[in-house]
């Protein structure tokens, strides 16, 4: 499976559009990790428990539109985008999607 959040793959035609495709996930940190992130924002750099929750976050939103692209025999997944919106504290949805399309070598 080809990805790219361009809307062409050099090289290649697009000879069928199959539709939008998208995996989402909500991820949230334990309240051990969240409290350690917590105390962390006060003093300051990279909160690292939050940056390896959507790490993993993308990932799994990721596996889930290719495996919906996948379903549809696609070829390839084009102008893929990510979008993340806070849920609640500490936890966050991250939403995958793009164009599933069907390629042939020009």
């Amino acid at each position: 499976m080809i990805l790219v959040n361009t809307n062409e793959i050099v090289g290649k035609e697009i000879i069928e559009t199959l539709g939008l495709v998208k995996g989402s996930t909500i991820r949230a940190k334990h309240i051990g990790k969240d409290i350690i992130a917590g105390f962390r924002h006060l003093v300051g750099g990279e909160l690292k428990e939050y940056t390896e929750m959507i790490e993993e976050a993308r990932k799994i939103a990721m596996s889930k539109m290719v495996q919906e692209a996948e379903s549809l025999n696609a070829d390839a997944i084009v102008s893929i985008r990510y979008s993340t919106t806070a849920v609640m504290q500490g936890a966050a949805e991250i939403m995958v999607y793009g164009t599933a399309v069907k390629l042939k070598d020009k």
